[in-house]
C-alpha cells in the first residue's frame, strides 16, 4: 500500500468514526436499553426493578384502548398513503414552466416551517363548533347542511379531521422532496422522448417516476414513520379524546409512561412501535416494487 492509499484509508476511518461513535452511544446503547427495560416494570423513580419476563407484551397485546389507538394511526396512514401521488403530481407541476412557480413552491412548503403546536392550537379555533371558522365558510359556500358537525368530537369523524390537519402541514415537505429528485431527472432524456411524440403522461410514468424511486421509497418510509409516531396534533387539539377515539400509538405510550408512572410498559410499546415501522415498510417495499416489475413486464 502507498503513502497516498494509506493516508486515504486514515482519512475516511477518522471521518466514519465520530459518526459511528455517536450513533453507538445514542442509538444502538438506548434501544438496546429499551428492550432491556421492556422486560421490567420499572416505574421511572425507583433504583430498581424487577424483570417480569414477557408479561408487558401479553398486557400490551390485551390492551383493546391501544389496539383503538393503533386503528386512529391507520387512519393517518392512509390518508397521507392516498395523497402521495397528488403530492408527486404537484412536484411535476412545479418544476414545469409555471408562472409564479417559485411563490407556489413557497407557499406548499411554508405549513412544515410553522411550529406543530401552532398550528395544533389554531386549527382548534378553526373547527371549534362554538366560533370557528370552518363553519362559516360552509355557511358562505351554500354547504350549511354539512355544518354543526362536532370536528374534535365526533368519535366517527374526528380522526380524519386530525388527519387533514396533518396531511396540511406535512404535503408541503413531500412536495420539495419530489421536485428535488425530479430536478436530478437527466434533460436530455425528457427532451428526446418529448420529440419522439411522448406526452405529458407518459413522461411521468415511464421517465420521470421510475427516475426518482429512491425517493419514493423515502417519502413511503417517512410516511410510516410520521403516521406511528404522530403525538402533537392530537394531544393539543383533543388530548386522544373523546375517550379513546383520538388517542395515537405514541400519545398512549407517553400517557402510560408518565401518567400512569409504568416506564416498563412504555418501553414495551416504544419497542412495538419500531417493529411495527419496519415490518409495514418492508411489506410496503415489497409490494411497490412487485408492482413496478409487474408493469414493467
Amino acid at each position: 500500500m502507498n503513502h497516498l492509499a494509506k493516508k486515504r484509508r486514515q482519512f475516511i476511518i477518522a471521518a466514519l468514526a465520530i459518526p459511528v461513535l455517536l450513533l453507538v452511544c445514542f442509538v444502538v446503547v438506548p434501544a438496546i436499553d429499551l428492550i432491556r427495560m421492556s422486560f421490567t416494570n420499572w416505574d421511572g423513580l425507583s433504583k430498581t426493578s424487577d424483570f417480569i419476563w414477557l408479561d408487558n407484551y401479553i398486557s400490551m397485546l390485551k390492551n383493546p384502548d391501544l389496539w383503538q389507538s393503533l386503528k386512529n394511526n391507520a387512519v393517518y396512514f392512509f390518508v397521507h398513503l392516498l395523497t402521495i401521488p397528488v403530492e408527486l403530481a404537484f412536484a411535476v407541476l412545479l418544476t414545469s414552466k409555471l408562472r409564479a412557480a417559485k411563490f407556489y413552491k413557497t407557499m406548499v412548503f411554508l405549513p412544515y416551517i410553522i411550529n406543530g403546536v401552532a398550528i395544533s392550537y389554531a386549527f382548534s379555533y378553526f373547527f371549534s363548533p362554538i366560533n370557528g371558522a370552518f363553519d362559516s365558510i360552509l355557511e358562505a359556500v351554500k354547504l350549511g347542511m354539512l355544518s354543526g358537525h362536532g370536528w374534535l368530537s365526533d368519535e366517527k369523524i374526528v380522526n380524519f379531521t386530525l388527519a387533514f390537519v396533518s396531511l396540511w402541514r406535512f404535503s408541503g415537505y413531500h412536495i420539495v422532496l419530489f421536485m428535488a429528485a425530479l430536478q436530478s431527472v437527466n434533460q436530455d432524456i425528457l427532451e428526446a422522448a418529448t420529440i419522439d411524440g411522448a406526452s405529458s403522461w407518459q413522461l411521468f410514468r415511464y421517465i420521470q417516476t421510475p427516475s426518482i424511486m429512491l425517493m419514493v421509497d423515502f417519502v413511503l418510509f417517512d410516511n410510516i414513520r410520521g403516521a406511528m409516531q404522530v403525538f402533537d396534533i392530537p394531544f393539543v387539539m383533543t388530548q386522544g379524546g373523546p375517550g379513546y377515539a383520538s388517542s395515537t400509538f405514541t400519545l398512549y405510550t407517553i400517557k402510560t409512561a408518565f401518567t400512569f408512572s409504568n416506564f416498563g410498559l412504555a418501553a414495551t410499546m416504544a419497542v412495538a412501535i419500531m417493529l411495527m415501522i419496519i415490518l409495514i415498510y418492508i411489506v410496503q417495499n415489497k409490494i411497490i416494487h412487485g408492482l413496478i416489475l409487474k408493469e414493467g413486464k
